[in-house]
């Protein structure tokens, strides 16, 4: 993308491109949205058995310990071959808090399973009235002597149907001034009595998220992350990994992909005013490539992203809206398709695409809450 491989990173790449080629599902590649588990996890704990499920995972806690040029390529290579897109809340998420926060004991219970594919993580943070304004959640924990009994609701859970175990915001302290204060993270086995899940269908047509709710589910207090009501420092430092992974490169340079061979299919690809807005575009997706290398960077110093992750996440997800807009333009008729089209460079799911990267601005904070973000803590704006 932006840089030249050293010797021995050139050597990787060639293992890394040869190895996905010979080991992933034709039924797999070039996937729009994320396939269900009895499809994905397979390929999943593939990659684990080969030690590649976590680049950026330390060793000691069954990561591959790469370097920060070894991430960008297993970036780029996966993007090339059309990988599907991993459940994230376990290996982007979850996974590096407990490494940061957790126990000794909710680190060796919970980190081997998420690395060999056995459990599926959901987020526990959004609810009806709690989304952008994330401080006003009224999920409550009331501690008991060894346990936390836990009422509320959380929406727009992804994957939380195909679950084991959610890590959760949850109300602790209802008095607490600021009401930030009062907030602790809690880990969940979403298979304890008082839970009902219920999936949500998106536009784009699949069952991506759900909604959780809880009837005095008993959570036991060793399933406390950090300090009581010390949450949102853990919820903040989150919402960087997640925010970061939002915005992977991958996707953009999927996208663009699928740009080109609907392009050469259509003709489009001849016209010189789209060779230019497709160039552009190519500029946007190596400049994105370039703010993800750096928040990588920092992720590996053990330095939070801080702001930004916000100013990526704006970025990127509004940087594959665009992409998508474009691809709706070079698909020129077939973009009403609902389904797939077929060309003799292969197929393409123009529609799907489209409609599922809407959503791309409001997860994970919306673009109107990451330019808050920015123009406080960057450009020390008054409130």
């Amino acid at each position: 993308m932006f840089r030249r491989d050293s010797p021995t990173e050139a050597e990787f790449r060639s293992e890394v491109r040869a190895w996905l080629e010979a080991n992933l599902p034709l039924t797999l590649r070039g996937c729009t949205t994320r396939p269900p588990p009895t499809e994905l996890m397979p390929w999943y704990r593939t990659l684990s058995k080969k030690g590649w499920i976590a680049p950026h995972w330390p060793k000691q806690y069954g990561g591959m310990g790469a370097t920060l040029n070894e991430q960008i390529i297993m970036v780029e290579e996966l993007a090339r071959v059309g990988a599907p897109q991993m459940p994230a809340q376990g290996l982007n998420h979850i996974g590096p808090i407990l490494i940061e926060f957790g126990s000794d004991a909710q680190k060796a219970r919970h980190l081997p399973p998420i690395i060999a594919g056995t459990v599926i993580w959901a987020q526990g943070y959004s609810e009806p009235g709690a989304g952008s304004d994330l401080a006003s959640l009224a999920t409550r924990a009331t501690l008991h002597g060894d346990h936390f009994v836990v009422n509320g609701q959380k929406i727009w859970t992804t994957w939380g149907h195909h679950s084991d175990w959610m890590f959760a915001l949850v109300r602790t302290d209802p008095e607490a001034q600021p009401r930030h204060a009062g907030i602790s993270f809690l880990l969940l086995d979403l298979h304890s009595p008082g839970i009902k899940i219920r999936p949500i269908k998106t536009i784009a047509g699949d069952e991506e998220f759900s909604e959780v709710f809880f009837d005095d589910v008993v959570v036991p207090a060793e399933n406390l992350v950090g300090k009581l009501n010390g949450g949102w420092r853990i919820a903040n430092a989150l919402l960087g990994h997640e925010r970061l992974g939002t915005s992977n490169p991958q996707f953009a340079l999927m996208a663009l992909e699928r740009i080109k061979t609907i392009a050469r299919a259509s003709g489009v690809m001849a016209d010189a005013a789209f060779q230019d807005r497709l160039a552009a575009a190519s500029i946007n997706v190596t400049a994105l490539s370039a703010l993800f290398n750096h928040a990588v960077e920092l992720t590996n110093q053990e330095k939070s992203p801080g702001p930004e992750s916000s100013i990526i996440k704006i970025y990127g997800s509004e940087l594959l809206q665009a992409l998508n807009d474009l691809l709706m333009e070079a698909a020129g008729g077939h973009a009403a398709m609902e389904k797939p089209v077929s060309t003799e460079f292969g197929s393409v799911d123009i529609s799907t695409s489209y409609l599922q990267v809407r959503r791309a601005t409001i997860y994970g904070g919306s673009s109107e809450i990451q330019r808050n973000i920015v123009a406080r803590r960057v450009l020390n704006l008054p409130s």
